[in-house]
């Protein structure tokens, strides 16, 4: 069993920064594909951003591109984003989500198995 346990949320001024944490269980978590979602107020959960299990591929919806940046330490079980220059258009609820079983950089929400409690991030205007 895997659980995900997310940190970092808050309340930010447009144009500001966080940076959200999500820590991992499991002895494999190098074998994990990670991804961060998102979930606003009567809209669905959209994938934010996702690293293969080596950290050599990721992918960012296009909103984000330019802004934030998803990085992985293996030796520390952890996946991070990085969020700057913040709208908004980004507030949320955030998730980490592991998929354990694909390959590459899924896009697909129901590839992942596994998810977190979720941290709501704030962007005042």
């Amino acid at each position: 069993q895997v659980q995900l346990v997310e940190s970092g949320g808050g309340l930010v001024q447009a144009g500001g920064s966080l940076r959200l944490s999500c820590v991992a269980s499991g002895r494999t978590f190098s074998n994990y594909v990670m991804g961060w979602f998102r979930q606003a107020p009567g809209k669905g959960r959209e994938l934010v951003a996702a690293i293969s299990a080596s950290g050599g591929n990721t992918y960012y919806t296009d909103s984000v591109k330019g802004r934030f940046t998803i990085s992985r330490d293996n030796a520390k079980n952890t996946v991070d984003l990085q969020m700057n220059a913040l709208k908004p258009e980004d507030t949320a609820v955030y998730y980490c989500a592991a998929d354990l079983r694909s390959k590459g950089v899924p896009l697909n929400l129901n590839s992942y198995d596994h998810w977190g409690q979720g941290t709501q991030v704030t962007v005042s205007s």
